[in-house]
C-alpha cells in the first residue's frame, strides 16, 4: 500500500485538528450535541449515555436513557470519577466552542476538497499501483482493490464493501471501548472497596487490641489487690510471733541472769574457809523474808516450768501460699478468638 503524495502542510494542520475533534469512545469526530466533563475532557452525549450505563447497568432506563437519582461514571480520558445528577447526562454542559470548531472544520474541509486522483492519504493497491483500495478480503483479513479480487490473488476468496467492514469493526470497537470503561469502573469501584475495608480492620484491630489491654489491666489490678491483702495479712501474723517470741526471750533471759548470779554466789561460798561461816551463807533471805536453805535457790534456779515453750511448727508460715495451679491452666485454656470462624461465615453470607 502506498500514497500518492506527502499531504501539505495545510492539510496536516487540518488532520492534526481532526484527530483533537475525535471522541475517544467512538473514535469519530465529535457528534453534536458535545458534552464536556468537569476534568474539562468532551464526549460525545451518546457515547457519554453509553458508557454511563455501562458502568450503571441496574439503572432503569427509558428511550434508550438512564432515568433515575443519578449516578457517576469514570472519564475515558483520565480516569476522573464524573458523579451525574438525577438528569444524567442530559445534565453535563454543553461545549458550544467545540461545537463551533466543528462546524468550521467540516465548512473549510468541503472548500478545500480536491480531485479524487489528486486527494493526498487515499490507499492505492501495492499490485496494480493504479487502483485504490476499495473492498476488504474477508478471508485473508487484509483490505484490497477489485483488481485482485478479480484477475490477482484474491479471485476464490470472501469479500465485503470496505466502509461496510469499516462500520462494523468501528461499531465492534467502539462497543468493546465502552464495555471496557465500565469494566474499569467496576474495578475501581472494587480497589475503592478494598482500600476502604483496609482502613476498617485497622480501625478495629486498634480498637480491640484498647479493649483487650484494658480487660487485662483489669485483671492485674485484681490481681494487686489480692496481692496486697495477702501480703499484711502475712506481715500481721509475723509480727505478732515475733513479738511473742520476743516476750518469751525476755523472760529466759531474766530467768537466765537470776541463775547466774545464783551460780556466782554458790561459787563465792565454796570459797570460805570457815565452816560456821560457810554454814551461815547457806541461808539467804526469800521475798517473804524468811530463812531459805541455799540449796533450795538452786532447785527454783534448775526449774523452767513456769516458763512456756515454743510449740513445734509455731515460726512455720507455709499456711499463706498462693497456689494458681487449676487458675493457671484455666487461663491457658482461654479460646481468645472463640466465634471468629462464625463471625466470617456470617459476613460471607451478608456478603
Amino acid at each position: 500500500i502506498i500514497f500518492l503524495t506527502s499531504p501539505p502542510p495545510l492539510l496536516r494542520a487540518m488532520d492534526n485538528l481532526e484527530k483533537q475533534l475525535i471522541c475517544p469512545i467512538c473514535l469519530e469526530m465529535f457528534t453534536k450535541p458535545v458534552v464536556i466533563l468537569p476534568c474539562q475532557h468532551n464526549l460525545c452525549r451518546k457515547c457519554a449515555n453509553d458508557i454511563f450505563q455501562a458502568s450503571n447497568p441496574y439503572l432503569p432506563t427509558r428511550g434508550g436513557s438512564t432515568v433515575g437519582s443519578g449516578g457517576r461514571f469514570r472519564c475515558p480520558s483520565c480516569r476522573h470519577e464524573v458523579v451525574l445528577d438525577r438528569h444524567g447526562v442530559y445534565g453535563l454542559q454543553r461545549n458550544l466552542l467545540v461545537e463551533n470548531i466543528i462546524d468550521m472544520y467540516k465548512q473549510e474541509t468541503i472548500s478545500s476538497k480536491v480531485e479524487p486522483e489528486q486527494k493526498p492519504g487515499v490507499l492505492m493497491c501495492e499490485v496494480h499501483e493504479e487502483e485504490k483500495i476499495n473492498i476488504y478480503c474477508v478471508t485473508c483479513s487484509v483490505p484490497t482493490c477489485s483488481l485482485c479480487k478479480v484477475f490477482g490473488a484474491h479471485q476464490t476468496c470472501e469479500v465485503a464493501p470496505l466502509n461496510t467492514v469499516y462500520d462494523n469493526q468501528k461499531v465492534e470497537l467502539s462497543e468493546g471501548v465502552a464495555m471496557l470503561v465500565g469494566n474499569n469502573d467496576r474495578i475501581q469501584a472494587i480497589i475503592t472497596l478494598m482500600e476502604e475495608s483496609c482502613r476498617t480492620v485497622e480501625e478495629n484491630g486498634r480498637r480491640q487490641k484498647s479493649h483487650v489491654c484494658e480487660s487485662f489491666d483489669h485483671l492485674y489490678a485484681l490481681l494487686e489487690e489480692r496481692k496486697g491483702e495477702l501480703t499484711l495479712k502475712i506481715t500481721s501474723e509475723q509480727q505478732e510471733k515475733l513479738d511473742y517470741i520476743k516476750g518469751l526471750q525476755r523472760r529466759y533471759t531474766e530467768h537466765l541472769d537470776n541463775s547466774t548470779k545464783l551460780v556466782e554466789t554458790g561459787i563465792q561460798t565454796m570459797e570460805e574457809p570457815e565452816m560456821a561461816v560457810f554454814l551461815q551463807v547457806q541461808y539467804f533471805k526469800s521475798l517473804t523474808c524468811k530463812p531459805v536453805l541455799f540449796s533450795l535457790r538452786i532447785a527454783e534456779g534448775r526449774n523452767t516450768s513456769h516458763l512456756e515453750k515454743l510449740e513445734r511448727g509455731y515460726e512455720n508460715m507455709d499456711h499463706f501460699r498462693a497456689n494458681f495451679r487449676q487458675e493457671r491452666a484455666s487461663i491457658l485454656n482461654i479460646d481468645f478468638v472463640r466465634g471468629m470462624f462464625e463471625c466470617v461465615y456470617i459476613y460471607i453470607n451478608i456478603t
